[in-house]
């Protein structure tokens, strides 16, 4: 089987981009990165994803950058008195799978000139995490339709309570395979996660 790497992204902030990573993290044993990481560095992104994967075989790579302000990158950066420099963020060598989880949505900027969606080469799989929400549906298909213009494989995954008809036209209007959903779970633990990685593994 080849390996891929699977780029994982929002339609929004805080709508459960990094517990999906753990979940497919978790499903295919894949290696996980975070490239940029802004505020939380004694609590971030890549320490949630350890502490949720049960299984031997993920590596967790370093951050390619580090930023100590809970904010968009380009503006954390700022406050950190550097730049980001898109050719600084190597991806990590790996003969696994690879799984990037992005920071907010695609169009979230990284400097004056580049945003997070500069990030996703041609070759990744795009996984879009949708959370139902006033005005979620028109952050959903923009997300979507931003990247299939750009000619990349898309998928779906939903998180929080289920919301039929928000769902139903999403799915009816991009046409993008679905991988799966996340409930409001009362907790996310190694158990949990695990659980959905089964549900999720033969979409992937």
């Amino acid at each position: 089987m080849k390996n891929n790497t699977y780029f994982i992204t929002g339609i929004s902030t805080e709508v459960g981009k990094t517990i999906v990573s753990a979940i497919i993290t978790e499903a295919l044993e894949a290696d996980y990165w975070k490239p940029v990481q802004a505020g939380e560095l004694d609590h971030g992104d890549t320490d949630k994803v350890e502490r949720l994967v049960s299984n031997s075989k993920s590596k967790f790579h370093p951050n390619a950058y580090a930023l100590e302000t809970p904010m968009s990158p380009h503006a954390a950066a700022e406050i950190d008195n550097i730049t980001i420099d898109i050719k600084e963020i190597k991806v990590p060598k790996t003969s696994n799978h690879l799984v990037i989880e992005g920071a907010g949505g695609l169009f979230v900027p990284l400097n004056n000139t580049q945003t997070v969606f500069d990030l996703i080469k041609p070759n990744y799989k795009v996984i879009v995490v949708s959370r139902h929400y006033l005005g979620s549906i028109n952050h959903t298909l923009l997300t979507i339709n931003a990247l299939k213009q750009k000619g990349f494989d898309v998928f779906l995954v939903f998180s929080g309570n289920e919301h039929k008809s928000t769902e139903s036209i999403i799915k009816k209007m991009t046409n993008v395979p679905v991988i799966g959903r996340i409930d409001e779970e009362p907790y996310f633990d190694k158990n949990v996660v695990k659980e959905y990685a089964e549900l999720f593994k033969d979409n992937l």
